[in-house]
């Protein structure tokens, strides 16, 4: 995905977990932030603690989405991924994707990876692996402070 595009329809779930989400429910009011994880990805558990507290954080002015990306067979396992959610608390919706149709939508080849996106629905900001939070934080913290000067 190249910065400007529009958010892809959220279609092609295997499952939800935590509860389902539609494209348009993400879009008008909040910014989004969208990241990809997996059961087999070790920088995926090492980072959930932040991204929890991100979450935590920014509630109410940040809509959060969790995407499970399988990398093997392995990572098929649905009571393995309800499991592994569960032991890293994620409870933001989470998309699995083990057809890996919206891996291909957003083009993603990583995980993890964030994808920030203004309440328009369009992408500001990417970035894959374990560290940067701090870079995260301050683009989402700019597409905030957009939201409020625009208001």
């Amino acid at each position: 995905m190249k910065l400007r595009e529009q958010m892809p329809e959220l279609t092609g779930a295997t499952e939800w977990l935590n509860g389902e989400v539609k494209r348009e429910d993400l879009i008008g009011e909040k910014p989004t932030l969208i990241h990809f994880w997996s059961i087999s990805c070790h920088l995926c558990k090492e980072a959930m603690p932040q991204v929890n507290e991100f979450r935590d954080k920014y509630n109410g002015k940040l809509n959060v989405i969790a995407v499970h990306m399988p990398r093997s067979e392995d990572d098929l396992n649905m009571e393995e991924i309800k499991k592994v959610a569960e032991e890293h608390g994620i409870e933001q919706p989470i998309f699995v994707d083990n057809e890996h149709k919206l891996t291909n939508a957003f083009e993603n080849q990583y995980v993890p990876a964030y994808y920030v996106f203004d309440k328009e629905g369009k992408l500001r900001h990417f970035q894959a692996g374990g560290s940067g939070m701090k870079m995260l934080e301050k683009r989402v913290n700019r597409v905030l402070d957009e939201l409020e000067k625009s208001e």
